[in-house]
């Protein structure tokens, strides 16, 4: 078996995160966004240390899982959505198996007792980042998302399933707006041209909406006819901001040099539960509003009784978590590396009322050496590539009975669960929430507690 060689098999399953698993020659063989039951060309485009991938060249027959055709007209050019192929009962089940499969084979003997699925399948997003560029090299203006497996190539969506159509309407509002006036793009090789992103957030409750325009300095906007043009288009939600944000680093990432208000507010409220969040430009907050109420009432479930407790939430974000379960808590301390997170997260205490909240800006691994008073139970909700080991050590030297861990990389949980069993900590519960239907992403809760020695 070769590198560039061409062969053709069935795939075996389907492994976190998409990886289609087959056996060519005896060999297991690792082909990205293959669907098991799918038989498919592809070449072999790795070979190193035993470990042989493909690339994906054509599905040669149909799984027995898909449907007729995707959900979404952009499937299979886009590189945003993995499963609009599979009704969305089996894309929970596929989910599902993925994660006990990799639980079952790190040796931890804990049973997911259930996926939770998303209130809403289609258009729950509150939050996407638009890139424009061109679908082809030197090929008319684009805006929307990556071409699936290329770094360059833009998809200009129209349709686009996963987020609300009032996205899709602003999208090729935009897009037409500056096809007509033959604005050009930001060339990420060059680093010429003016236009980086689109960044469209949404309400769920109120349905308010903020668009943010990315660009660098190398051109100007004519802010009054831009404005107009978004004010004109239809939509269901209210456009309640409108903003400019000039970008001129390098690295292809959303940032602010400067942001300009062209238009209303830079915020809007959104709500969950019985409270109420403030979101601005670039505060975090879950992208999926109606499924992150059923994510935190397992976080909730989990946590359990919570009274005259002290309770540390370890990458808190914006405090959503600790602000839910600070109502029946003595106090909840949440760090957060990201000072516009934390501030934002006061914020959001203050306006739902919380007086026992307290949040500190700084890196988990180096806050954790100031709070030296042993918390009566640890929440950690880090991001996808999981807690750093030396902060992991820290956490585990607290000796707190249970632990809460919500996860939205699941090898990086089970990575780290592994750790946390060395230590005397057992998986009691497991179950997953679906807050990302169409694509490979799920997230996992688990709870922990300390063995009696």
């Amino acid at each position: 078996m070769k590198k560039g060689e061409i062969f053709v098999g069935k795939v075996l399953r389907t492994d976190f995160p998409n990886k289609g698993i087959l056996g060519i020659e005896d060999q297991k063989v690792v082909v990205k966004n293959a669907l098991e039951g799918q038989t498919i060309r592809f070449s072999i485009s790795k070979k190193k240390r035993g470990n042989i991938e493909g690339r994906l060249l054509e599905v040669l027959e149909k799984s027995p899982l898909e449907k007729e055709c995707a959900s979404c007209q952009h499937f299979g050019a886009c590189g945003g959505c993995s499963y609009q192929n599979l009704e969305y009962e089996q894309q929970l089940l596929l989910k599902k198996a993925q994660v006990e499969r990799l639980i079952h084979n790190a040796g931890l003997s804990v049973e997911v007792e259930k996926i939770y699925g998303s209130p809403l399948s289609q258009g729950y997003r509150n939050k996407m980042e638009f890139t424009f560029g061109d679908q082809y090299k030197d090929g008319p203006l684009s805006l929307g998302m990556h071409k699936r497996n290329s770094f360059y190539d833009i998809v200009s969506l129209t349709d686009c399933k996963i987020i609300a159509p009032d996205f899709n309407h602003i999208l090729q509002a935009v897009l037409a707006y500056f096809q007509e006036r033959g604005t050009a793009f930001y060339h990420r090789l060059k680093h010429t041209g003016f236009l980086r992103h689109l960044v469209l957030r949404r309400s769920a409750k109120t349905g308010d909406i903020l668009v943010n325009l990315v660009t660098s300095s190398q051109d100007t906007l004519d802010d009054v006819s831009f404005v107009k043009t978004l004010i004109e288009t239809e939509t269901e939600g209210t456009i309640v901001g409108i903003l400019h944000t000039i970008n001129d680093s390098v690295a292809d990432v959303v940032q602010s040099d400067e942001t300009r208000l062209l238009y209303g507010q830079d915020y809007f409220y959104e709500q969950l539960f019985d409270m109420r969040f403030k979101i601005t430009p670039f505060s975090f907050f879950q992208t999926n509003t109606l499924g992150a109420e059923v994510l935190y009432d397992r976080v909730r479930e989990y946590v359990g009784e919570t009274k005259d407790k002290l309770i540390y939430d370890l990458y808190t974000g914006t405090g959503t978590i600790a602000q839910i379960v600070a109502p029946v808590a003595k106090k909840v301390v949440g760090v957060e590396i990201v000072e516009e997170a934390v501030e934002a997260a006061k914020i959001n205490a203050a306006l739902n009322g919380l007086n026992n909240c307290e949040f500190m800006a700084g890196d988990v691994l180096k806050v954790l050496d100031g709070l030296t008073v042993k918390p009566d139970l640890i929440i950690l909700d880090p991001p996808r590539d999981g807690i750093h080991p030396k902060a992991l050590r820290k956490i585990i030297n607290y000796g707190v009975d249970q632990m809460v861990y919500v996860s939205c990389k699941p090898t990086s949980l089970v990575r780290d669960l592994l750790i946390l069993r060395e230590a005397g900590y057992e998986v009691n519960r497991c179950c997953l929430v679906d807050m990302f239907p169409g694509t490979v992403h799920v997230e996992t809760v688990v709870l922990l507690s300390r063995k009696e020695v």
